[in-house]
């Protein structure tokens, strides 16, 4: 009995998911109830504060990606709709992949030519 006890005890759980911090840059759009950044940069590694100087692109990128952006409550996105906008938060990887948003920064008042709607 003090055997199986004790190998209870030391059975470890499996490994948690890592969620990355990430920063992309893309075209806000609404499509439907969400919002989604399309024609969006690869995630890069990054903290959660807020993107500046440098790290604000002049131009739109035109990136490959779509990501659905969630936890949004705190942020004036309709003001942002179809404006190129660097976004930093917590990355989700799935089938539609998604981020949990703690920064958001426009960066160009257009979005690249092409991008989804």
């Amino acid at each position: 009995m003090i055997a199986l006890v004790m190998t209870l005890f030391f059975v470890q759980a499996p490994p948690a998911k890592k969620i990355d911090i990430v920063s992309v840059t893309g075209c806000l759009r609404e499509q439907g109830s969400n919002w989604m950044l399309v024609a969006a940069t690869d995630p890069v590694p990054s903290l959660a504060n807020q993107a500046q100087g440098d790290d604000i692109p002049k131009t739109a990128p035109a990136g490959k990606n779509a990501f659905r952006l969630i936890g949004i409550s705190e942020f004036n996105f309709p003001q942002h709709r179809d404006h190129t906008m660097v976004i930093r938060g917590l990355f989700i990887k799935d089938k539609v992949s998604r981020i949990n948003v703690t920064s958001a920064v426009e960066a160009v008042a257009s979005c690249v030519a092409g991008a989804p709607k």
